[in-house]
């Protein structure tokens, strides 16, 4: 069953783990439904928040690549099942 999620990510030094950031959110463009982030210059950080609706493991497995980028942290919140299923 499909679900919605939100990843939550914090780019240490963005200039060095931005390229694979966009490359591996872009792998996964079926289920991102939304984007949007905000650069903090002044930290050299950016904090980037990605709206998804897809399989558990879709959203695991994207959370996990971002995660194990050097200079990327994540969080996710996911919700229960969608559509009539869950009810």
């Amino acid at each position: 069953m499909k679900r919605i999620a939100v990843i939550g990510a914090v780019l240490e030094k963005p200039r060095n783990s931005q390229k694979a950031f966009n490359e591996t959110v872009a792998s996964f463009k079926g289920i991102v439904k939304g984007r949007m982030g905000i650069p903090f210059d002044e930290e050299d950080m950016a904090v980037i928040a990605i709206t998804l609706v897809g399989e558990l493991d879709e959203i695991n497995a994207l959370t996990g690549t971002l995660g194990n980028l050097p200079g990327v942290t994540v969080k996710t919140a996911v919700s229960g099942e969608t559509g009539n299923a869950a009810k």
